[in-house]
């Protein structure tokens, strides 16, 4: 009996510990880095920048205006859009980072 309780909590460990050493999953979703030279500060609308990236990974507000999040991040790459928008529905400032050498091209 001792070497069956045993036996199962060395399973219920070794099952609990299989997240922390499996592969992470990514987070976000890709989105075409090669757009992001395309945007113009106080130019590019709202609805530019949706036809250029589609749909943002997260929305939210920065200093009381609307921001528009995209990010693809994973175990071996991070990227990052953020944009904010102005009361015109135009980009005020973004910033765009990445962990991958071919992005500082950009």
């Amino acid at each position: 009996m001792r070497k069956v309780k045993t036996l199962t909590i060395l399973m219920l460990v070794a099952a609990l510990s299989l997240p922390v050493t499996g592969c992470m999953p990514s987070m976000g979703r890709p989105f075409p880095v090669q757009q992001v030279r395309k945007i113009e500060l106080h130019k590019t609308t709202k609805d530019e920048i949706r036809q250029m990236f589609g749909e943002p990974w997260r929305t939210g507000l920065e200093d009381g205006k609307r921001t528009w999040s995209y990010g693809e991040y994973s175990t071996d790459y991070s990227r990052d859009l953020v944009i904010r928008f102005d009361d015109n529905n135009t980009v005020r400032s973004y910033s765009f980072n990445s962990s991958l050498p071919e992005d500082e091209k950009l």
